[in-house]
Parts: structure tokens; C-alpha cells; sequence
């Protein structure tokens, strides 16, 4: 693809660095900025500074937030004691919209994946076993994807906290095998959340 302007291909080159977006869509968005109020282009670039130097993780679930306690640890009227293992924000962001929660969460970063390279020691399972040890936390809903990784990531947990007096429990299988959560519709995940089943359930076979 060739540009008359090398401030046009470099920024034509940064936005196809965005998952989902070839050179052909970044050029077109860029030219869109281009004809917009010189005033948009700088509110947009002006919230993703703000983004990447002013964003905080919460120090109790790891949800991004805009202070050290995201908004749903400090709601006293959460429970405490029932705790939704998800994978990142869009998970917690796609629950949250089905209103059936009132737990808190624990915002995993990732999902075991020896192909990616990702293990135990690159997600945040050390302070989720923490928190169950300290006895606070009754029951964890295990809500990753029903993926490889998923359920590979579900079983690790479980093992680490095997013996501990802590219930768990999956989402229902009406988020079908394979799904990622983020996708499922909010009538499907709500009722998911609702008839959970026992997680030991859910891997043993008779």
C-alpha cells in the first residue's frame, strides 16, 4: 500500500495493530479522524494516554478500575463471601449487565495455555488461594469459557484448594462448549449464573 504522506502511514500502520483490523480498515478510520474537528481527534488520543498512565488494578479482584478499589469491592451490599472466577474485565463487564450477581469477582488475567506460554505463576491464582484460606470467601463460581484452557485453568484452581472449606461451583452449560463468555447473551449467562452446578460435577464421570 503506498501513502503520500509518511504521518499518514505511520499512523495507517499503528491502528492495524489493533486485534481485528487490517491496513485497508485502519486507513479508513484514519481518514475518517482526518476529517473530523481537530478537537475529536485530540479528546481521542488524549483518553488513551489518560488510559494507559492513569489505570489502576484493584488490589482486592484485579478488575481495571479508576482507584485502587474498584467500584463493585467497595459496595458494601456485595457478598463477600461468594466470589466469580473470570477471566478478564469483558467477563465481569458481560455478567454484571445480566443484574443476577451480587457476589464479588476475581479477575484471573488469562487462561492456562502452555502454547501461549501461559502458566499458574502469569495469572492471579496465588491471591484468589489467599483468599480462601483466610476462610472470608464460602463459595467460588468457576466462570471461565468452557474451552480447553478454560476448564484446564478451572481444574488447576480446584486442585489448589482442594481440602479447604470453600464451595465450588461452574456456570451452567448453557453457554455451549467452546464459547467465549464475553459473547454469550445476557438471558443465557444470567440463567447460567442462577443453576450453577457443583464443580466437582462437572469434570468426574461415573
Amino acid at each position: 500500500m503506498d501513502f503520500s504522506s509518511k504521518l499518514l502511514e505511520n499512523a495507517v500502520y499503528e491502528v492495524s495493530q489493533l486485534p481485528g483490523i487490517g491496513k485497508r480498515t485502519a486507513l479508513r478510520l484514519v481518514l475518517h479522524l482526518l476529517k473530523q474537528p481537530e478537537q475529536r481527534t485530540e479528546n481521542l488520543s488524549t483518553s488513551l494516554v489518560d488510559l494507559r498512565s492513569k489505570i489502576q488494578f484493584c488490589e482486592n479482584c484485579h478488575n481495571i478500575s479508576d482507584t485502587t478499589m474498584c467500584e463493585i469491592c467497595a459496595n458494601p451490599k456485595r457478598d463477600d463471601a461468594v466470589v466469580c472466577v473470570v477471566e478478564d474485565i469483558r467477563d465481569v463487564m458481560a455478567i454484571e449487565n445480566t443484574g443476577q450477581f451480587r457476589g464479588k469477582y476475581h479477575v484471573l488475567g488469562g487462561k492456562i495455555s502452555p502454547m501461549e506460554g501461559i502458566g499458574p505463576q502469569n495469572l492471579k491464582i496465588g491471591t484468589l488461594v489467599d483468599k480462601v484460606r483466610k476462610g472470608v470467601v464460602k463459595e467460588l463460581i468457576f466462570a471461565l469459557s468452557s474451552t480447553m484452557e478454560g476448564d484446564t485453568t478451572n481444574f488447576y484452581i480446584y486442585r489448589q484448594i482442594e481440602g479447604l472449606a470453600v464451595k465450588t461451583s461452574t456456570i451452567a452449560r448453557g453457554i455451549a462448549v467452546g464459547d467465549e463468555l464475553e459473547y454469550a447473551d445476557e438471558v443465557t449467562l444470567g440463567r447460567s449464573i442462577l443453576n450453577r452446578v457443583p464443580f466437582e460435577g462437572s469434570f468426574r464421570q461415573d
